[in-house]
């Protein structure tokens, strides 16, 4: 019997290591066993649904290199607010003003500005797109972080927002942030200015190809 191309046997397929002439029911199968090569897929780490809650952590980061996160329907307790990120380190959570960043703020009304600093206790990713806290004022938000795992490296983030403010008025957000320290980070922390998150749901994921 026919498999993968092969008559009569099959060889051994892995990811990364996949020969034969493969149907679309091949790939699907191998997929499921997660043996077809398939760069760049996403791997879900974590999906965490909260609320009335000070921060979200990811204290399982796997085995990559490059992480994946989503922030969808961000809601706030207090208003005019906006989400920030610091990392653990060995599991030790950095809170030194060692992180540098620097964002592109545009408003709905037309307004555009920049909100950048070389020295700061947080990533901040929502800064200058702040939250209302009225109803379906909200933020969603995704970014990508990279190094984190490796400990000779600095650790990157890039990442896009969208929100509504206090005054009901769309606000986008883009840029990236560093903390300029080679160390292996272990853990991600997700926290408010000020006050609780109302609810969220907020998602990990590992991207395969650079694992």
């Amino acid at each position: 019997m026919s498999e993968f191309g092969y008559i009569p046997e099959a060889p051994e397929q892995s990811f990364g290591n996949n020969k034969g002439i493969f149907t679309p029911k091949d790939i699907y199968d191998l997929t499921r066993a997660d043996k077809y090569t398939n760069y760049g897929q996403l791997e879900l780490i974590e999906t965490q649904t909260v609320s009335s809650v000070a921060n979200v952590e990811f204290t399982n980061l796997g085995n990559y290199n490059v992480h994946f996160l989503t922030v969808n329907d961000l809601k706030v307790v207090n208003d005019n607010n906006w989400l920030q990120v610091r990392f653990f380190e060995s599991g030790v959570l950095e809170t030194a003003s060692v992180y540098q960043w620097g964002n592109q703020v545009g408003v709905s009304t037309g307004t555009f500005y920049e909100s950048r600093t070389t020295g700061n206790a947080y990533l901040q990713f929502m800064t200058g797109a702040n939250i209302g806290n009225s109803t379906n004022e909200s933020g969603n938000a995704y970014c990508y972080f990279y190094n984190l795992t490796d400990s000779s490296k600095y650790s990157f983030m890039t990442h896009q927002c969208v929100t509504t403010n206090p005054s009901t008025d769309m606000n986008m957000n883009f840029g990236s942030g560093v903390m300029p320290q080679a160390s292996e980070v272990n853990g991600i922390q997700l926290v408010l200015a000020g006050g609780n998150i109302d609810s969220a749901s907020i998602s990990l994921y590992g991207i395969k190809e650079y694992s």
